[in-house]
């Protein structure tokens, strides 16, 4: 079975999805193959340096068109967030299957809208939160689904990063609330949101605080003209969870000296996680099981074949994976369920459901209420 693909955006997002599907094509050779046949942007050369930097067969500026060749059987939208919407409908239309980048929507009723649409076109549908993926997280779950924690009582999560604390930066379209739905609560928050469904349980209540450190920014580098900035530069969040587990949650550009800080550490009955994006190769586990004398933190390296997800299709034990390797086990997962029938998440109802938890936080920011997530 071959899938062939046309991919919309050409930036970071872009790249990083076009390397997956080279790789799959490279390393899992039970999976279908991937024909990359199509990257789609806005500026006709740009689109075509990345046609053949990426290794896609063409290049196109004309996304609707793209959309319903007969020749695409998957689409995947790396946009920023205002095209999810009405790139999602249009595939839903022409029946594609979607891989989208997250969080789905810039708002609640556009999330909403998708996942109506997809369901009613009966495509498959995918969202890439790619942390899950990483394979010390997967082997989180795995310990957790286990029973290895026991009762979970704390979920705490953090995702740090400063690359938007200088005040010269100019205006880009992260910091336009109708381009981008929020700033760091949906570029980051809705990554440990995600991880915390994955690996605690639904969220059902919320309270918040969020802030703007930078009010206006030089419209184009080193102008005099500003432009107001609209989203968060920060959040924090406490939050209930089904299970009775208590949570935080804090997301911040304004972290100094915090390039890529995705932490999380898991608090059960029977045992502790710990483990920090920075530091992915690691996870970190508490066992209430051992003697008193020697209990403590014990750091696993997750990448040791047949024992550690997804370890096989990679190198030697120990020989570390990185940042790329969570796309391409992604894409890998999502294209293997394609040609099964069988499930993978997280899909566009995970994404609802996150989404809800961002509206939720926006709304309790507002009232200075804990507010439920419905």
């Amino acid at each position: 079975m071959s899938v062939r693909v046309a991919l919309f955006g050409t930036k970071f997002m872009g790249k990083a999805h076009s390397q997956a599907y080279r790789s799959v094509n490279m390393f899992f050779p039970e999976a279908p193959r991937v024909e990359m046949k199509v990257i789609v942007g806005r500026d006709p050369e740009q689109t075509k340096e990345a046609a053949n930097a990426y290794g896609w067969e063409e290049a196109s500026t004309d996304w609707r068109a793209v959309m319903h060749r007969k020749d695409i059987d998957l689409v995947d939208i790396c946009t920023p967030g205002d095209w999810h919407d009405p790139m999602v409908l249009e595939a839903a239309k022409a029946k594609k299957h979607i891989v989208c980048e997250k969080p789905l929507g810039n708002t609640l009723e556009e999330a909403m809208r998708m996942a109506a649409a997809v369901s009613e076109a009966g495509v498959r549908h995918f969202l890439m939160h790619n942390y899950r993926r990483v394979p010390a997280v997967t082997l989180a779950k795995k310990l957790i689904d286990e029973g290895r924690l026991g009762r979970i009582f704390h979920f705490r999560a953090r995702y740090l990063q400063d690359w938007a604390m200088s005040p010269e930066l100019q205006m880009l379209w992260r910091f336009d609330k109708n381009l981008a739905g929020s700033g760091a609560l949906g570029d980051l928050g809705s990554h440990i949101i995600d991880l915390a469904h994955y690996l605690c349980d639904d969220i059902t209540e919320v309270s918040s605080a969020m802030a703007t450190y930078i009010k206006e920014r030089p419209a184009v580098p080193g102008s005099e003209e500003k432009k107001p900035v609209t989203v968060d530069d920060a959040v924090v969040m406490c939050v209930r969870f089904a299970n009775g587990a208590l949570g935080t949650l804090e997301a911040t550009r304004f972290a100094l000296g915090r390039k890529n800080h995705n932490a999380f550490e898991i608090n059960g009955s029977k045992g502790s996680l710990s483990f920090d994006l920075e530091n992915l190769n690691n996870l970190d586990f508490l066992s209430a099981d051992d003697n008193d004398d020697v209990e403590g933190f014990r750091r696993i390296i997750a990448c040791s074949k047949g024992k550690h997800p997804y370890a096989d299709h990679w190198w030697a034990d120990g020989h570390i994976l990185g940042y790329e390797h969570s796309f391409t086990h992604s894409v890998n997962d999502f294209l293997t369920a394609l040609a099964s029938g069988g499930e993978v998440h997280p899909d566009f109802e995970d994404g609802l459901k996150n989404q809800k938890v961002l509206h939720a936080v926006e709304k309790a920011s507002r009232s200075g209420r804990w507010e439920q997530v419905v």
